[in-house]
């Protein structure tokens, strides 16, 4: 049986965007960062890797795969989003929203879309 093991983010300066995830995630290098290539994993070592790789593409506007960060109701979603801007993640003028949205589109340093998830929103 299989299961997800990385998920893989291309970026344009790795260490930046290894500073920025681990401050966002709480996550640790699994090994030594090089200039292409980091992979992080969560401190306590149980779940799911976010790799890091050197990457000459453009950022995609409307990307087919994101991450989603699960924020347990609004208000802890707003202070996430409040947290991870101040981090230097930027809000994305999202032209896609429903009308009552339970995310919030934001992009890290290198312009990755994520999305913050109220997981209580009914």
């Amino acid at each position: 049986m299989l299961n997800i093991g990385s998920v893989v983010l291309g970026v344009s300066d790795v260490r930046r965007a290894v500073a920025f995830w681990t401050r966002a995630l709480a996550y640790v290098p699994r090994d030594e960062v090089k200039e292409d290539w980091a992979v992080l994993m969560p401190a306590t070592g149980a779940g799911v890797h976010l790799a890091l790789g050197l990457s000459r593409t453009p950022v995609q506007e409307e990307p087919r795969t994101h991450l989603d960060l699960y924020a347990g109701d609004a208000a802890e979603q707003v202070a996430e989003v409040a947290r991870l801007v101040s981090l230097g993640a930027e809000r994305v003028d999202w032209d896609l929203y429903p009308a009552d949205p339970d995310f919030v589109v934001l992009a890290d340093p290198d312009g990755n879309r994520f999305c913050v998830i109220d997981t209580s929103h009914g």
